[in-house]
């Protein structure tokens, strides 16, 4: 009976020993797993901490165009969007409004060009008439004193070219009273014989008003023709110096017109650049978000 109960009692320990190195196995395996999830858990926490501090400023708006509106922190890229957008902006407030200055300043050059044109053509005949009356009496002076070189200071000799003016070198009836007037002491008959010298008499008394004809014809032909050609010349340089004046001033317009056109179109293509780079940075945001919530 002994021997039975140690059979027994030696089975017994063997299998509870047994049991016991198997539960010590089974814990370890246990323990183990419980490490490794464990692990797992404190990862993704980590993870999610991580990338909650990154896009803790993410706002995602999916109703406006099914694209996320972001609010973070801006990269150089937003800036320059943005400035972009903002010059582009201005700039396309600016371009109506310079074509509309630009048709207000070809109204006015239209305008102002006949005026300029006609002021010019007045400028021209009056410089024209100043030389022609200039070359004129040059004439009319030139004639007289070719008459003087017939006399002597003996026959009464008197210069008178001095009386030549503007209002009598092309008028013999003026031109004879102005000389008459001034020869009037020098042509007093002499006390004794009672006669005039030879210059008043050739001058003034035989020859008269028809012998100062000949002056002014000379004058006056000599003004026509001056007149003629310098009008010309003079009405040409003129006017072509407005139409160049005034076709810098359509050059202008236009070029500031097209200019500020090429900018505005480089706004916004670089607008539209940086906007579809950012649209698709964005989805990949969201995508990312996605799948972290998932």
């Amino acid at each position: 009976m002994k021997e039975v109960m140690q059979q027994f009692e030696d089975r017994t320990s063997q299998r509870f020993h047994e049991y016991d190195e198997r539960m010590k196995t089974t814990r370890q395996k246990c323990r183990e797993q419980c490490d490794k999830e464990i692990q797992k858990i404190i990862l993704k926490d980590k993870l999610e901490k991580e990338l909650m501090d990154k896009i803790v400023t993410l706002d995602t708006d999916i109703q406006n165009d099914a694209i996320p509106t972001c609010i973070c922190e801006k990269s150089i890229e937003d800036k320059v969007e943005k400035t972009c957008l903002k010059c582009g902006g201005v700039f396309g407030g600016i371009a109506p409004s310079v074509g509309l200055l630009g048709g207000i300043g070809e109204a006015a050059i239209s305008v102002l060009k006949p005026l300029a044109i006609e002021a010019a053509k007045k400028a021209a005949i009056a410089k024209a008439t100043d030389l022609a009356t200039q070359a004129g009496m040059r004439e009319v002076v030139l004639e007289i004193e070719e008459f003087l070189k017939h006399f002597t200071k003996r026959e009464g000799l008197v210069n008178f070219t001095s009386v030549v003016n503007e209002a009598n070198f092309k008028s013999a009836t003026a031109l004879f009273q102005n000389a008459k007037e001034l020869l009037s002491d020098s042509c007093i008959p002499d006390e004794v014989t009672k006669r005039t010298n030879t210059f008043c008499n050739s001058t003034i008394y035989h020859g008269g008003v028809s012998k100062f004809n000949d002056f002014t014809k000379a004058g006056a032909t000599k003004y026509e023709t001056i007149f003629s050609s310098k009008s010309a010349t003079l009405t040409d340089t003129k006017v072509g110096a407005v139409e160049a004046t005034y076709g810098g001033y359509h050059i202008s317009i236009i070029a500031s017109i097209v200019a500020i056109v090429v900018i505005v179109l480089i706004m916004v293509i670089i607008y539209l650049i940086l906007r579809y780079r950012r649209k698709k940075k964005m989805k990949k945001k969201l995508q990312y978000i996605k799948l972290l919530e998932e």
